[in-house]
C-alpha cells in the first residue's frame, strides 16, 4: 500500500522512482559526519540518465549543502566538547579566513569538520552556506566530468573484475 502510494506520487510529480531522491539522500548523508560518498550515486545516475545532468547536480548540491549545515549547527551547539581544542591551528585558521574557508567544505574527511567547526566558532551563517554551496557545486561539476571522460570500456572491465 504504502510502496504503491510513493509510486503514485512519484509519478505525479514526474521524479524516477530511483535517481533524484537517491540523490538527495545520499549527498546529504555523505555531508555529515558519516563516511560515506556521494560522487558514485551522482555519477551513475547522470551515466543511466544524462539529460538530467543539472537537474542531478543541483540536487546532489541541495543535498550536500544541506548535510553542512546540520554540521554547521552540531557545532554551534557543541562549544563545551571542543573547547579544548581551541588553540589549535585549525581554530586560528577558520577565525582568520572566516566564512570564506567554507569553500572548502568539499574536501574528504577535512570538510564536514570545518563545517562543524564553523559552527562552533559561530561564523556568519549565509556567508558560510553560499560559500559552502559553492564549493560543492563546483566539486560535483569536476567530479562528474572528470568520470563522463573516463572511457565506456574501462568502467566495464572494472564491472568485470568486481563480479
Amino acid at each position: 500500500m504504502i510502496e504503491s502510494a510513493v509510486l503514485w506520487l512519484l509519478n505525479v510529480l514526474a521524479v524516477p522512482t530511483v535517481g533524484l531522491t537517491s540523490v538527495f539522500l545520499i549527498s546529504f548523508v555523505s555531508a555529515t559526519l558519516l563516511p560515506l560518498g556521494s560522487e558514485p550515486a551522482v555519477f551513475a545516475v547522470i551515466k543511466a540518465n544524462p539529460e538530467m545532468f543539472w537537474s542531478v547536480i543541483l540536487v546532489a548540491t541541495v543535498g550536500n549543502t544541506l548535510g553542512g549545515v546540520v554540521d554547521y549547527w552540531m557545532g554551534y551547539g557543541a562549544k563545551q566538547a571542543f573547547a579544548k581544542e581551541r588553540s589549535t591551528r585549525w581554530f586560528h585558521w577558520l577565525e582568520r579566513f572566516g566564512a570564506k574557508t567554507m569553500l572548502l567544505a568539499w574536501l574528504p574527511g577535512i570538510g564536514d569538520p570545518i563545517c562543524t567547526l564553523a559552527g562552533w566558532l559561530r561564523l556568519p551563517f549565509w556567508p558560510s552556506v553560499i560559500y559552502m554551496a559553492i564549493g560543492k557545486f563546483v566539486r560535483y561539476i569536476l567530479m562528474t566530468w572528470l568520470l563522463l571522460n573516463v572511457p565506456d570500456g574501462f568502467w566495464r572491465s572494472v564491472a568485470d573484475w568486481l563480479a
